[in-house]
């Protein structure tokens, strides 16, 4: 990565000057505040001290004009004057004071000494020439005030005060000079400082534009392009080691990451709506993407439990499936051959039902004819023949309608087999063989009303076949006592509407029966109807299940 000075370290170092040179500039101000107002009290003490050097001078000079006015002229006004300064106006105590106050140099404290002394010295001359102007003598006053040694005091006294005034004025001079040298220099340190804060504002405003303002720009715009999804933007900012350049290496870090996700999980779901489902899942996301990778995982788990389960489930279903169509097949089948032998069955109950009719009309006939056997005992031979053969008929009938008995029977039987093995294969099929399993159900259940049927014909038939045994053994005990018949004529009547009564019964059982066949028949023949739909449907649930098993062969799956 390209060595480069950080933004931030740029920045203290170009803040640190900045305020630097502020505090120089704040101290600078302050400073020739403190100069300039020095300069201001310097320039005032210059003015205070020449005044009051002026006063303290002039209030000597007043003294000596007022006791000369007043040795000259006598006057009392310059007397009073002079007395004035001397007690109240003190201007000689007062400047000297304030000239002490405001601060003066021990030179020039001496010289002050120096006339305050010479003044003093010139007290008692003046006394005497007051005294003497006040007693009349104006020219020994005069001579006092003017004399040599007053003029020579006073001569001193003016030496003194310009050296005084020449001294004073030339030190309070070079110090106003030299605070306002100072205060010139501070202000030109003042200004210097000002134009190298505005340097350093213009050049950290240049610094900020170009090196941060500018990319933070550019990253804000990058930053956009990622958040509208397109990584493919172009970013040519290239990263170093300042914090913009981390930054800029943290965008093109995030943008090769981001591609390097959605080109992985684009892959994995292109395998997988490729039907691949043979796939793993790396360890290779990081941070916030982690769920993304964990719930890819999971959910090619899932899919490859699921397809796994679904080819297993394909493969029982295509398999039962196959062998309910077998067994649905022959359930048709049977129930076809079940519905042919159940119309013959029926066709030979209609004809047993029309012969044990006739027998019926038969029987009522014999009843009354009995009646009048004793009238036809001459015909009774030929009749009891007739009568022998039509029992024999009977008889022969009554042992093909137990053998059609038994055909019911063994029907009955066989139905309720194949109703037993339907329901097994219903229970087999589960949810798909729950409307076969009901038609089971009704087949097994005709097939026991059939059962119950056959039974109570067998009974009827066996009480025929004794009752018709009976008849044959009376019509022989007939035939062999006819000539009995008078006595058993009356027990021959009876015996023949016993038979008549069994035969209207057997009638009418038959007749029952005809219509219990003809409902089994119906049934039966709904039965193959829904056995060959159930074949058809079995059918199609195999041709689905084998579509099922090529739809799930089409993923390859984890072994």
């Amino acid at each position: 990565m390209k060595k480069s000075i950080k933004q931030s370290t740029l920045m203290y170092l170009l803040n640190g000057v900045s305020i630097i040179s502020l505090l120089f500039l704040i101290y600078s101000l302050l400073s020739f505040t403190n100069v300039n107002q020095q300069l201001n009290e310097a320039r005032e003490d210059r003015f205070m001290l020449t005044y009051n050097a002026n006063r303290f001078m002039n209030g000597s000079a007043y003294l000596t004009n007022e006791v000369r006015a007043f040795a000259s002229t006598g006057e009392q006004e310059h007397f009073d004057n002079y007395w004035n300064e001397v007690d109240n106006l003190k201007n000689r105590d007062k400047g000297v004071a304030a000239m002490q106050e405001i601060g003066i140099t021990d030179k020039e404290q001496t010289m002050i000494d120096d006339m305050s002394a010479l003044s003093n010295n010139l007290v008692p001359l003046e006394d005497e020439a007051m005294k003497n102007v006040q007693t009349g003598n104006m020219e020994d006053a005069l001579n006092y005030v003017y004399g040599e040694e007053y003029n020579a005091s006073i001569a001193k006294i003016n030496s003194l005060k310009e050296q005084f005034l020449a001294d004073l004025d030339n030190r309070t001079s070079s110090e106003v000079q030299a605070l306002a040298q100072k205060a010139e220099s501070i202000e030109v340190a003042m200004i210097l400082a000002f134009i190298i804060v505005g340097v350093l504002q213009v050049f950290i405003m240049i610094i900020t534009r170009l090196r941060i303002l500018g990319p933070v720009i550019k990253v804000r715009d990058q930053m956009g392009e990622i958040s509208q999804g397109n990584l493919s933007a172009d970013f040519a900012m290239r990263s170093d080691t300042s914090e913009i350049g981390m930054l800029v290496e943290s965008i093109h870090e995030t943008k090769r990451e981001l591609k390097k996700y959605i080109k992985d999980i684009d892959s994995k779901l292109a395998d997988m709506a490729e039907g691949n489902m043979d796939l793993s899942i790396g360890s290779n996301y990081r941070g916030e993407f982690l769920p993304i990778q964990n719930a890819m995982r999971q959910i090619l788990e899932s899919l490859n439990r699921a397809l796994a389960q679904i080819n297993i489930t394909a493969e029982n279903v295509s398999e039962e499936s196959s062998k309910m169509a077998s067994d649905a097949r022959l359930l048709s089948d049977g129930a076809v051959q079940q519905a042919s032998a159940v119309e013959e069955l029926s066709s030979s109950i209609q004809e047993l039902s029309g012969q044990v009719d006739r027998t019926s009309n038969d029987a009522d006939t014999a009843w009354k004819c009995s009646t009048e056997a004793a009238k036809q005992l001459l015909v009774a031979n030929d009749k009891m023949a007739l009568l022998t053969s039509a029992m024999e008929d009977i008889s022969n009938a009554s042992r093909e309608i137990g053998g059609i008995i038994k055909t019911i029977e063994d029907i009955s039987f066989q139905t309720n087999i194949l109703a037993l093995n339907a329901a097994v294969e219903a229970a087999r099929a589960g949810e798909a063989g729950k409307g076969f399993a009901v038609v089971a159900d009704e087949v097994q259940n005709l097939a026991n009303k059939s059962s119950v049927s056959a039974q109570h014909i067998t009974e009827l038939i066996e009480n025929s076949i004794k009752m018709i045994r009976n008849g044959s053994t009376l019509s022989t005990e007939t035939t062999e006592a006819l000539a009995l018949v008078v006595v058993g004529a009356k027990q021959a009547t009876e015996l023949i509407e016993q038979i008549a009564e069994s035969a209207t019964q057997q009638s009418q059982s038959l007749h029952q029966l005809t219509m219990g066949m003809e409902q089994i028949a119906e049934v039966v023949q709904t039965n193959a109807s829904t056995a060959e739909k159930s074949a058809a449907s079995a059918q199609e649930l195999y041709k689905q299940s084998t579509d099922l098993k090529v739809s799930v062969n089409r993923f390859q799956l984890r072994k």
